[in-house]
């Protein structure tokens, strides 16, 4: 921690509250002593087995019912209880203040939050109830109020509807969540899926979802793109059905797992300027940034293709008919260079994550948006038609950031396919 701290790097630890797993020793007390446990309360069980009996009757609940993750007992429920909504509600007090105790530690070592991590990404956030969440949130921040939580919602109903994070963003629960609710339009506009949308349809998605939460916190969003739980972007911008919607080979024997082509290059770099300067956080799921591609899980959490790892060739065809065919595995020097500009880009300029945010084209294809303070003003556009594109520009001169080429009249022609990241400048 004191190294990462000095390199500048902030440490958000994955946790779930909602479960343990089978080997987690509260729950090793439990098989041993059946209704003995101390903790037998922790969880939510059944019955537990009669030792009188040949049988074993012990049984509980998994989380969506997978056995290995059993689930700590919820109390205190007063709304019902929905997947993929919220509810009020609270965890067991023993399983509760054991949950305190483990934060305490990692956040604040011996009582020295210099040395502790800075927040927690929680997972299955939906899953446990509203007040326990408040509680946990007063507890956090008195320790160190600093720390970054960020929580998991995701699906209100697969694969159609996202959750609405408005409930969580109050300023009493989380500091942001993953935001896919802007992601799953951005892959619309960038890439032409079956649910493709233009520039205005693009425009009122993403306003549509900043305007159901204060401003403050659409600033700190976690802007997820691809994670353990999805796609990898080369991938999912190299095929067309809907967001995580049969997007493996087992369920979709169409679906394309080898190396993406060019035009799902282009297209990811497309997005990833977008990314890197629109409102939120940007977030690179680890490997994206080397050039992997993998289906939906388990296939996009492959061991990551350092530069200085030499790989074996890959099968990719896999349930695909025909003979097997390879993919040559190297880390992508030329993709992780163009990350590492936008990063830059980024860091250099702070109007990219604290500038007002403002819409100038939203014409068919082409995208135009403002980044602006009371000193600097940079303009982004976005040509994803398939001809050349005229733009309009502010008065002024501009510089492109990504190419270095300087502009200097009111107009841009932008050929199909390119964007241009434009900083006002004096010259």
């Amino acid at each position: 921690m004191d190294e990462l701290h000095k390199r500048g790097i902030r440490v958000i630890l994955d946790y779930s509250w909602n479960h343990t797993g089978t080997n987690f020793w509260a729950w090793l007390d439990i098989l041993k002593n059946q209704a003995n446990s101390k903790y037998k309360d922790w969880y939510e069980i059944s019955t537990f087995d009669n030792p009188d009996t040949p049988e074993n009757e012990f049984s509980y609940k998994g989380w969506y019912g997978n056995a290995y993750m059993p689930e700590l007992k919820k109390v205190n429920i007063t709304t019902p209880r929905v997947n993929g909504l919220p509810y009020e509600g609270n965890i067991n007090d023993g399983a509760k203040q054991h949950i305190f105790d483990v934060t305490k530690r990692w956040l604040a070592p011996d009582g020295d939050i210099s040395k502790g991590i800075d927040g927690y990404r929680l997972d299955v956030a939906e899953q446990i109830g509203m007040g326990f969440w408040r509680d946990y949130r007063l507890y956090v921040k008195s320790i160190n109020p600093e720390a970054y939580l960020v929580g998991e919602i995701w699906w209100q109903q697969w694969p159609k509807k996202l959750m609405d994070p408005a409930p969580y963003m109050k300023g009493n629960i989380f500091d942001a969540v993953m935001y896919y609710q802007v992601y799953k339009p951005a892959r619309s506009f960038f890439v032409n899926t079956d649910d493709k949308i233009d520039a205005r349809q693009f425009r009122d998605s993403l306003e549509y979802q900043w305007n159901r939460i204060p401003e403050d916190f659409v600033y700190a969003m976690m802007n997820v793109s691809s994670t353990h739980d999805a796609p990898r972007l080369l991938t999912d911008f190299y095929n067309t059905n809907a967001y995580k919607y049969h997007a493996n080979p087992n369920e979709n024997p169409l679906y394309k797992t080898g190396k993406p082509d060019k035009e799902a290059y282009e297209r990811l770099r497309l997005y990833l300027v977008h990314l890197f300067t629109t409102k939120g956080s940007p977030q690179i799921w680890n490997g994206d940034e080397m050039g992997m591609w993998g289906a939906d899980d388990p296939n996009c959490r492959k061991p990551l293709m350092w530069p200085e790892l030499k790989m074996e060739k890959e099968y990719r065809n896999n349930f695909q008919p025909g003979e097997k065919s390879y993919d040559k595995i190297r880390f992508d020097k030329k993709l992780f260079e163009f990350y590492k500009k936008l990063i830059r880009i980024r860091k250099d300029n702070p109007v990219l994550s604290l500038g007002e945010f403002s819409f100038t084209v939203n014409e068919g294809k082409k995208l135009g948006y403002t980044r602006s303070d009371d000193k600097n003003e940079i303009v982004v556009l976005f040509n994803m038609e398939d001809y050349q594109g005229d733009f309009k520009l502010p008065e002024g001169n501009f510089t492109d950031l990504l190419s270095g080429k300087n502009y200097g009249n009111r107009n841009i022609r932008l050929k199909p396919m390119k964007a241009v990241i434009l900083k006002k400048s004096d010259k």
